[in-house]
């Protein structure tokens, strides 16, 4: 079986997690500069067989797009250009900033660790893809 990415992306950050290749636990993978986001996907995917890619969608409770929601759009088109054999996957991803948050704190770690931005970016890309695999059939 081939691994799945998930995405957390944002403006200046991007956090990434992944699969086993069984597709069963989600890891942090790495946060890119979002500017660099393309080039980390092709040598990643030139090393790893990956068969799906998860975005997280940013929404607000109501369902109504926030400001972060249009950077996922004008990103999808551009990443199908650049991967067009991969399938890349919109997934809801209200509150998983707060929920990583959360999920930190309990990890005890000092609070300097806590507040780094890469590490929320990454623990959100887990969220994003554990509540994915969880919610397949």
């Amino acid at each position: 079986m081939a691994r799945i990415l998930a995405l957390d992306y944002g403006k200046k950050r991007t956090g990434i997690a992944v699969t086993d290749p069984l597709q069963i636990i989600a890891s942090p993978l790495q946060t890119v500069s979002t500017d660099e986001l393309i080039g980390f996907l092709k040598q990643y995917i030139r090393s790893e067989s990956v068969e799906l890619v998860i975005i997280g969608y940013p929404l607000n409770l109501d369902d109504t797009p926030t400001d972060a929601t249009p950077l996922v759009e004008k990103f999808i088109p551009k990443f199908q250009k650049v991967f067009p054999e991969l399938l890349i996957e919109k997934v809801d991803e209200r509150m998983s900033s707060k929920m990583a948050s959360a999920a930190i704190a309990q990890m005890g770690l000092r609070k300097k660790q806590r507040q780094e931005k890469e590490l929320i970016d990454q623990t959100s890309a887990v969220l994003i893809l554990q509540e994915y695999l969880e919610s397949r059939p």
